[in-house]
């Protein structure tokens, strides 16, 4: 680490906000620069075993990332692996050519991973046999910390004193060879993690929150895999134009052809038919190619072959039974939409509105956002199904019923149990 560096991961998050006068020009910041350069990719076993024995000599916190192909591919696979350690230096892997990593996840089991918005590389890390059991999530602790911007080039800035290269975000990280200017965007995203990390948490002790930062991330690390999403076509985007069962039963058809063909291509399900296309033929109930074709989606870019397929699948859904037609919603557990609480039960609907103003207020005292003092879907189920008496334990005890962590129950429970109890 350069002199400028250290001095760097030592900010004073404190004086954030101020500047130099009018009259001065601000001195520009420096673009961060790889200290050991770009890695080669590692792409063989062979190579991979060196990276393992590697990290595993190493010490202190791992820095782990990991880029997808979201928009190109089909799933949420990962396509490179990126990571630093102290004695290790930094690794770029290719999880193509080294499809699985569980001995490097094993060989990392017993140090700190660090990650930035961990929910959402876990689940592709997962896939590769990479799970860890301690995290520290450098956005996470933006948020509770208070940070108004929490993208990881927003903090890496703020806190450290450094500019992320960008531009290569949303790129296609299946590409082969890995353009070099991308390798080292993905080295430059952990360069600098452990820094963050460190002044992070010096950051949540000062406020008190250190606490509360580490029962986040260890219900993050334990957090089991999310089961299959139910229905996963009602949230096709558009849907809350369909109205009506047989138009569902189109969305329906025409979802799963599209998963199908996507899944056995690899390629994004938006390109092979946009969600915007499928919800046009919903309405439409097209009964012929050619009338599909003269929908907005299914242009004369569009093959026969392809074109049959899309009507074959609205004609399925045109000749279902009724009894086979989607509900119009989707049943789901828990209290229903708030806007509609107000005919169904107006005590709960105030009930709610009061838990929402007292969350907001303290929100507000302790600067960090709402929904990470306790989930919006916590507070609908404690004001839609309340205890029988308001008490700080029964609302406690229902708060942790719902998945709340301590620290949460402990600063939303007085709060929350004035609320109930003003409206009772």
């Amino acid at each position: 680490m350069t002199d400028a560096q250290e001095t760097a991961a030592e900010p004073d998050l404190r004086t954030t906000g101020g500047g130099p006068p009018d009259d001065v020009e601000p001195a520009p910041i420096p673009l961060l620069e790889p200290r050991e350069g770009i890695p080669p990719v590692i792409s063989t076993p062979e190579a991979l075993e060196s990276v393992v024995a590697a990290f595993a000599a190493g010490s202190g916190p791992v820095a782990v990332d990991a880029e997808r192909a979201s928009g190109y591919r089909y799933g949420q696979r990962a396509y490179l692996v990126q990571l630093r350690r102290a004695g290790a230096g930094t690794a770029l892997i290719d999880p193509v050519g080294c499809t699985d990593l569980s001995g490097l996840g094993e060989a990392l089991a017993g140090a700190e991973w660090i990650l930035h918005a961990a929910t959402q590389d876990l689940p592709c890390l997962r896939e590769i046999g990479m799970v860890p059991t301690l995290l520290f999530d450098t956005e996470l602790a933006g948020r509770l910390a208070g940070f108004p911007r929490v993208g990881l080039g927003a903090m890496v800035e703020s806190v450290l004193g450094y500019a992320l290269e960008k531009g290569h975000s949303a790129v296609d990280w299946s590409t082969r060879p890995l353009p070099e200017p991308w390798l080292r965007y993905a080295a430059l995203d952990v360069e600098l993690l452990v820094d963050l990390r460190d002044a992070l948490e010096k950051e949540l002790d000062r406020q008190g929150k250190l606490e509360w930062a580490q029962q986040e991330f260890d219900a993050i690390a334990s957090a089991p895999p999310p089961p299959p999403r139910k229905d996963p076509w009602r949230r096709t985007s558009g849907m809350h134009k369909v109205r009506r069962r047989r138009q569902m039963a189109v969305v329906r058809e025409l979802w799963t052809a599209r998963d199908k063909v996507a899944q056995r291509r690899d390629v994004s399900p938006g390109k092979v038919l946009s969600d915007a296309a499928i919800v046009e033929a919903a309405l439409a109930l097209p009964v012929s190619v050619h009338a599909l074709t003269a929908l907005p989606g299914f242009g004369h870019r569009m093959g026969r072959r392809q074109l049959e397929q899309w009507q074959a699948a609205v004609d399925r859904a045109r000749t279902l039974p009724d009894a086979e037609l989607p509900q119009p919603g989707q049943l789901v557990a828990g209290p229903p939409p708030p806007r509609s609480w107000a005919d169904k039960d107006p005590e709960a609907a105030a009930r709610l509105s009061a838990a929402r103003a007292a969350v907001s207020t303290l929100a507000e005292q302790l600067n960090l956002p709402q929904e990470n003092l306790i989930t919006p879907d916590t507070v609908r189920r404690l004001c839609w199904e309340p205890p029988a008496e308001a008490t700080p334990e029964a609302v406690g005890a229902a708060l942790a019923a719902h998945g709340a962590r301590p620290w949460q129950i402990e600063q939303v429970t007085p709060a929350l149990t004035r609320a109930l109890t003003a409206t009772a």
